[in-house]
């Protein structure tokens, strides 16, 4: 079985949370209200996806990280083992997307991960009357972003993750596989 650890980051009320329970098909018991995450919350749970042509079962952990930097002091805590990251912001927000960069740099840049193994989700919120996509900076161009709305598209939410997983797992997969050849020879 596969397994990773997958941080999901961003500035406070994003978006987070909700996301992170839609993904992990858990129950959201807040009613609609905003409860800020303290600190951290790890959801996990199995999924079948695609890796490296064929089907496999990964088993996934999602930590639902504080967008509150008074948790700064837990980032490396945060950090240890990390296979991915999901950054969320909210387009709507004028601050969010330069937010945006510092989480970046820290959780991705500051960890030495690719580009590859982050994805970026611009998350509008229900009834938002904005659809626009913000242009982020030249430091995450070659990351991959999509627009999500978990009551206008969750399929697509949900097949976005799928896809960013089965790329993750596969390039996961093939750097094991060439640190064996190399010790092999």
């Amino acid at each position: 079985m596969y397994k990773a650890k997958i941080l999901v980051l961003g500035p406070c009320e994003s978006g987070k949370t909700a996301i992170s329970n839609f993904l992990a098909d858990a129950t959201d018991t807040s009613g609609g209200e905003y409860h800020a995450t303290q600190g951290v919350r790890i959801l996990e749970f199995e999924t079948n996806l695609h890796v490296g042509g064929r089907l496999a079962n990964a088993e996934v952990e999602l930590w639902d990280c504080s967008g509150n930097q008074k948790f700064e002091t837990c980032w490396p805590a945060f950090m240890k083992d990390t296979n991915g990251v999901v950054m969320v912001y909210n387009p709507d927000q004028s601050n969010h997307d330069k937010q945006l960069e510092m989480w970046y740099s820290n959780f991705v840049v500051g960890q030495g991960l690719r580009d590859s193994q982050c994805i970026i989700f611009a998350h509008q919120k229900p009834n938002s009357s904005s659809h626009a996509k913000v242009q982020l900076g030249s430091t995450m161009a070659k990351v991959t972003q999509v627009s999500t709305n978990l009551e206008e598209d969750h399929d697509g939410v949900r097949t976005h993750f799928a896809n960013y997983l089965s790329k993750l797992f596969t390039a996961m997969t093939d750097k094991r596989d060439q640190e064996e050849l190399s010790i092999i020879n």
